[in-house]
Parts: C-alpha cells; sequence; structure tokens
C-alpha cells in the first residue's frame, strides 16, 4: 500500500465522500485533480459553491498529516486558491469556517523545517492572496491573524517563490483597509518590509508587488529613513537594546533599496511627490557614499558593479537626479514649512558639491587626449584628478546639475560664480565611459545659457578667447559675436 493510500485511510469518511461525490471518483488524488480541473472556471467555482465543498477542503487540509502528506495537501491548497479566485461564496466561506487559521498553521508547519518547504508556502500565501481580494473583512480577518509575528517570520523565508505572493497580500490588505498602512509604517510593521527587503536582495522578486509597497513606504509617506536605518544596525539585542549604527558601512541592502527606490521614482517622475524626509535622507546618503568610496577601487563597469559602497553612490545620485526634475515635496511637518525639494538641497549645498567632484575627476576621455602633450610639459597638473568610480558617475553628475539650473537664475548664478562653466562646457563631448555624457552636457549648457545673458558673456568670453571651442553651441541656436562698438563678446540666437 502506497503512502497515499496510507494518508487517505487517515482522512475521515464524512470528509471524503462528499468530495469523491464531487468529482465522480473514489481516490483522494484523483478527487483533488478533478476538482482543481473543475474550478479553474467561473461556472465551475460556482457550481462546487452551492455544493458547499469549501468547508470541506478546509477539513481534509486539517486532517492530512505533514509533512508526510505533502503532496495532497499541495493540492487541497491548490483547490482552495481556485475556489477563492473571484467566487464572493468561497471567500466568504473561507473567513467563516476559520481557513484563515487553517492556513496559518500549515504555512507555519511549512516553515518551521530545516528546509523551508517553499512550494506549500508558496501556494497557501496565492489562498490568502486571493481571498483579500475580497474586500475590507476579509482583509482585516487575516491582518488580525498574521500582523506582525507570522509575517515576519514569512518574509524571513528567504525565497522568491514567496516573496512575491507575501508582498500581494501585505500590499492588498492595506490598499483597502484603511490604517494597515498605518500598521505597517510603525514600529511593529517596519520590521516586517525589512525582512522582505533582505528576502528580495538575495532571492530576487518577479512581479511589482514589492515596489507597490517600498513606493508608499518610502515615496508617498516618510519612512525611508527609518527603514533604511533599520538595514543599517549592527549589536541588536533582543529587545531592542545596545544598538550600534555604523555610519561609515554600507550593505548589499543598502544598495538594493536604493537601487528599487530608484526605479519607482524614475517610473512615476510625473505624478509623485517626494516628502523632505526622504530627499534629505538621501543627500546625506550620497555624502556619506561619496568618503566612503574614495577607499574603493576604480569599477569599470555601469550599476550595478557589485561593489556596495560604489552602487550606494550611484543609486543615490540618481535619485537626486530624479528629484531635481520632478515636481515640489510635501513639508515635512506643516505645510507653513515646506520648501521645494530642489531649492532644499541647494541649500544644503548640493551644486557646490557636485562641481568640486567634478572638478576632480579626470577630464573625458577626448579632451584628456588633447591633453596628453601639455600634460608632459607640466606632469604635475593632473596628478590628483581621480577615475570615475563607475562607468556613467560623471554623466550622472552633470545631469543632477543639469536639472538642477533648469529655470533656477539662483543656480545659473552660483555655476558662475564658482568657476563652473568651463568645467560644464568641457562636458559637451561623447565619452566611452559615460554613455550619453553630450546629451545631457548640451542640456546643462542650455539651462546655463537661458535667459541668463551674464552667462551667456561668460561663454562668449571663453570662446573668444580661446579657452573653449564648443561646437555644441550651433547646435543650440547661439553663436559668438563680437560688438563692433564695445568689442565685447556676445551669443547670438540664430535659430
Amino acid at each position: 500500500m502506497g503512502d497515499a493510500s496510507l494518508v487517505e485511510l487517515s482522512i475521515p469518511q464524512d470528509v471524503l465522500q462528499p468530495l469523491f461525490s464531487a468529482s465522480n471518483s473514489s481516490s483522494l488524488g484523483e478527487t483533488l485533480e478533478n476538482l482543481i480541473e473543475a474550478s479553474r472556471t467561473d461556472v465551475g467555482r460556482s457550481s462546487l459553491a452551492s455544493k458547499n465543498i469549501l468547508p470541506i477542503v478546509l477539513q481534509l487540509s486539517q486532517n492530512l498529516p505533514y509533512p508526510s502528506g505533502r503532496h495532497l495537501l499541495l493540492s487541497s491548497l491548490k483547490l482552495l486558491r481556485n475556489l477563492c479566485a473571484g467566487e464572493v461564496a468561497n471567500q466568504d466561506a473561507f473567513v467563516e469556517q476559520n481557513g484563515v487559521g487553517v492556513v496559518s498553521n500549515i504555512l507555519s508547519s511549512a516553515g518551521l523545517l530545516s528546509d523551508p518547504d517553499y512550494g506549500t508556502i508558496r501556494m497557501g500565501l496565492q489562498v490568502l492572496a486571493n481571498v483579500t481580494l475580497a474586500g475590507e473583512e476579509h482583509q482585516r480577518a487575516i491582518w488580525r491573524k498574521f500582523f506582525p509575528d507570522e509575517f515576519v517570520a514569512l518574509a524571513r523565508v528567504r525565497s522568491r517563490e514567496t516573496c512575491d505572493p507575501l508582498c500581494m497580500v501585505i500590499y492588498a490588505c492595506c490598499d483597502g483597509c484603511p490604517g494597515l498602512d498605518a500598521d505597517l509604517c510603525g514600529d511593529f510593521g517596519l520590521p516586517i518590509v525589512e525582512e522582505i527587503v533582505r528576502t528580495a536582495c538575495v532571492a530576487g522578486f518577479r512581479e511589482d508587488w514589492l515596489k507597490l509597497i517600498l513606493s508608499r513606504i518610502c515615496l508617498e509617506e516618510p519612512h525611508f529613513p527609518p527603514l533604511f536605518l533599520k538595514l543599517c544596525l549592527f549589536g541588536a539585542s533582543s529587545n531592542g537594546e545596545d544598538i550600534e549604527f555604523r555610519n561609515d558601512i554600507f550593505s548589499s541592502e543598502h544598495a538594493f533599496l536604493l537601487k528599487i527606490v530608484s526605479e519607482i521614482l524614475n517610473e512615476r517622475l510625473n505624478d509623485i511627490i517626494v516628502p523632505n524626509e526622504f530627499t534629505s535622507c538621501v543627500f546625506g546618503i550620497f555624502k556619506r557614499s561619496v568618503g566612503v568610496t574614495n577607499s574603493v577601487l576604480q569599477c569599470k563597469s555601469g550599476l550595478p558593479t557589485g561593489l556596495t559602497a560604489i552602487d550606494v553612490l550611484g543609486y543615490s545620485l540618481i535619485i537626486l537626479r530624479d528629484i531635481c526634475a520632478g515636481k515640489r515635496s510635501l513639508g515635512s511637518s506643516k505645510e507653513d514649512d515646506s520648501m521645494e525639494a530642489v531649492d532644499m538641497l541647494l541649500s544644503s549645498g548640493l551644486v557646490e558639491m557636485l562641481l568640486c567632484l567634478l572638478g576632480e575627476l579626470e577630464p573625458p576621455t577626448i579632451i584628456r587626449k588633447g591633453l596628453k602633450q601639455g600634460e608632459k610639459q607640466d606632469s604635475s597638473s593632473s596628478y590628483s584628478l581621480k577615475p570615475c568610480p563607475y562607468r556613467g558617475f560623471r554623466r550622472d553628475i552633470v545631469a543632477v546639475i543639469g536639472n538642477c539650473a533648469f529655470g533656477r537664475k539662483r543656480v545659473q548664478d552660483e555655476i558662475r560664480q564658482k568657476n563652473g562653466i568651463l568645467l560644464l562646457l568641457q562636458q559637451c563631448v561623447t565619452d566611452e565611459d559615460n554613455p550619453f555624457l553630450r546629451e545631457w552636457g548640451i542640456w546643462t549648457v542650455r539651462n546655463l545659457l537661458e535667459g541668463s545673458t551674464e552667462n551667456q558673456h561668460a561663454v562668449a568670453e571663453l570662446e573668444l578667447q580661446g579657452s573653449v571651442e564648443v561646437p555644441e553651441l550651433t547646435g543650440l541656436g547661439l553663436r559668438v559675436e563680437v560688438d563692433p562698438k564695445t568689442r565685447r563678446a556676445k551669443l547670438v540666437n540664430i535659430s
């Protein structure tokens, strides 16, 4: 007698017979396969609901031994998942018959194994995900049972198979129930998100549920700083005491979180207004990463490089680029205290810092080749210049400056006053180490010159003196002319 037959003998007849009758079968394995097939359609789910099959399947799931009955249990969960796919009668019966508790027990058993049963956990979470779609009552029933401890335990299962459906369950509950998103962003909820980030970092994810959760927590709400901080904790005791925070060390989870958040922000550039707390935190991360990467070797690849400190530097810079291209930011507390995100960054010295970083870099390849002869004559002139820490770093710096300069006389004046115009004109070239540098350089110069007679005059003087040759000026619809009366150079519009 096989294992399946032995398991079947342990199931009460009042559970087996209704299932056999509904499927026209006499073995449990075949019965479940037939019912799974029937439950794939709306008509089939409705028919099985009229026969009150779901409560019987819940009883079966409770009676199946685990792990010896794993195969049959997996089929039972698959049947429950199908039955709850859009069929309100089955979704209601699931909650009324304590299906949430039944699935919770199964998930606990599957997760406690030394080698977690990813397939069973995934199927159980898919059951819950279908139930959450029924509405607030069902979402609250799941939340009461799983928040926070069981969600944390599930989030610690390091598998992509389980991460996606878990994120769907959590997002559906928070999206449908007022107040639950506050739970998730609170002291008991953020550890869940922390563990999800850790899991996704090592195991990956396929679906967008994680992005939806992080978009809400990090970009729509001001909870990015505490989440980032949680990924910085070392030596934390079980009661939360004796916590050491190392602000000079970044983890792979930090780089992963910044990467995902940068993708979200770029995708939602036209419809999201980031909190000031987020902007300030990312700028702080960028400044710290600059210090850390000074001791890190150059990486010749683009992001992600696989070097944590460099990836943190790059993704925080990309986020700053998109913040500077976006809308006005929300105030951190009171409306009267609100200020535009870019203005806050400018007041914190963003442009000055970026100009310094850009000035410390080796010139673009094409300019560097032209300077070789001069360097032979004065080899000390470039001894302190640095290579780009990753492929595209120069381009990203120029992009942030260009976005900051768009329509802001304050930035136009600051760059001129800090002698940054010549430096930025030198970025209007192609560079194999910085794809699209020329395009971003032209965009930045355009923004520097537009509406600024002072900057236009400064560029005209530079070209007239032979300090810089910028054929891209023609592409901007400009050319240098000398006023016959004053003998001063000026830029004129030729477009």
